[in-house]
């Protein structure tokens, strides 16, 4: 079983290899015809299911291990909860955005870069510092909370949500069946 730094570390990971994916286009100012442009919106749609997931696990589940055990905890889990907010309303203009339309290249980059940032934030400023003051056995049982949890999270931001842990485990099953439902019926689990 992973812990929970590989568990985040496959997350990321997958991410980052979408968002390259994403820059590297094609867009509609560069000539792509429909079919690349839906290749696009699909791919687009499986980073806004991924990120929705991987981001309602940490609220529920890493940042308040981060805030309870990491010196300056708080303040870091706030940067990052911030990034994350952002980062969902991103998400959610875009999904209200067609490729086709002016403004998507825009919302796109500007959340690939947000993405990075939070990232490496993540990877370079808070793991090293949860790593020293939690054990293996303690990084292993955060591992299959977070996958457990990603089975049932939401699809969707949901940026209005505000970020308490208690309420997202109290909820987060429920809107993930939710999201879930929402998907088939669009269409969206398919893309």
């Amino acid at each position: 079983m992973a812990d929970a730094f590989e568990v985040l570390a496959r997350d990321h990971t997958e991410v980052k290899r979408m968002l390259d994916d994403l820059e590297a286009g094609p867009t509609a100012a560069t000539g792509a015809d429909e079919d690349a442009l839906a290749l696009r919106r699909a791919l687009l749609q499986r980073l806004i299911t991924e990120e929705s997931k991987h981001e309602a696990v940490e609220e529920e589940y890493f940042w308040p291990l981060v805030r309870e055990r990491v010196p300056e905890g708080d303040e870091l889990a706030d940067h990052a909860v911030a990034q994350e907010q952002s980062a969902k309303q991103e998400l959610d203009d875009l999904i209200a955005v067609h490729p086709l339309q002016a403004r998507f290249e825009g919302l796109l980059s500007d959340f690939i870069a947000g993405a990075r940032e939070h990232i490496a934030f993540e990877e370079e400023r808070v793991w090293p510092r949860l790593r020293g003051v939690v054990t293996a056995e303690e990084a292993a049982e955060l591992g299959r909370r977070l996958e457990a949890a990603k089975k049932l999270a939401p699809t969707r931001p949901h940026s209005n949500t505000p970020p308490r842990p208690g309420l997202l485990k109290a909820t987060g099953p429920v809107v993930g069946v939710a999201d879930r439902m929402l998907d088939k019926l669009t269409g969206r689990d398919r893309g």
